[in-house]
């Protein structure tokens, strides 16, 4: 969270009414802004168990396999730079409001 602070997308408070807001528009930050500011962490949780194998036959796995997590983790995070905190609000206030039971 501090990382967040620091980028200025939250604000924090102490004391009984305080904890972490939100002190950005929402309509301007992205996930992709998000991953930024947060030092670019691995996209993916799975990937080569060996940089550097003996194996020849593992090496042009690793070759293979390297450039589709390349090419996935360009996708993923050029689709991440059109996710808007307002289309994540928005999206959970639509699929909150459908849970609430209905009253009669």
């Amino acid at each position: 969270m501090g990382l967040l602070r620091e980028a200025g997308v939250v604000t924090s408070a102490r004391g009984h009414a305080g904890g972490w807001r939100i002190s950005t528009d929402l309509r301007v930050v992205t996930l992709r802004d998000l991953h930024q500011v947060l030092g670019e962490p691995a996209v993916f949780a799975i990937g080569n168990r060996n940089e550097t194998p003996d194996c020849l036959v593992e090496q042009v796995v690793n070759a293979a396999l390297d450039q589709a997590f390349t090419d996935a983790e360009a996708l993923l995070l050029e689709r991440f730079a059109h996710v808007t905190l307002a289309s994540l609000a928005a999206d959970f206030s639509r699929r909150h409001a459908a849970r609430r039971p209905r009253k009669e």
